[in-house]
């Protein structure tokens, strides 16, 4: 089972440059032997830091806004709550125990990724999951997203705001 706090997604051939990138930028926010491997899924980078990996996000974008360059392989960097099997029940019952950090009156969406998985559908996998959560879905401006980032096996799950993902794409102008 993985234990990655954080994904970081890279292009495809772009592993050590990328892992470099991710060292530097982790060991200038005080983490100094983070765990960096790849994933079977190519492109995916999973990273284990002693920080907080959301808090990971706010300095990141910080450190972006004072010199875009800093940011040359990765492309987004998504922190991860939990970590469990890929299969349904396994993810009900992360969503389950994940489900109170969307509170009263908060709306939300849900985002699947599926890499190297193919069992169940993504509709199939909204549907099954989105039915645990009893709060209004906005799809346009979430208060929450319930994110679901499915590797092989093993499905990372994680309740996020939107600004809790950095990515250079959205960014960039």
């Amino acid at each position: 089972m993985y234990d990655f706090n954080l994904l970081v997604s890279c292009s495809w051939g772009a592993y050590r440059k990328a892992k470099e990138e991710v060292l530097s930028i982790l060991e200038t926010l005080g983490d100094e032997k983070p765990i960096v491997r790849c994933t079977i899924a190519e492109g995916i980078i999973g990273v284990k830091t002693r920080l907080d990996s959301k808090v990971v996000i706010r300095e990141l974008r910080t450190l972006f806004d004072k010199g875009p360059s800093i940011i040359q392989q990765t492309l987004k960097w998504v922190p991860v709550d939990l970590w469990t099997y890929a299969d349904m029940d396994s993810m009900k019952e992360a969503v389950t125990e994940l489900k109170n950090k969307i509170q009263v009156g908060e709306r939300w969406r849900m985002t699947v990724e599926r890499r190297r998985y193919t069992r169940y559908h993504k509709i199939d996998i909204v549907r099954e999951l989105a039915e645990l959560i009893d709060e209004k879905v906005d799809l346009e401006n979430p208060d929450k997203i319930l994110r679901i980032d499915i590797i092989g096996k093993y499905a990372g799950i994680s309740v996020l705001t939107p600004k809790d993902v950095f990515s250079v794409e959205k960014l960039l102008p």
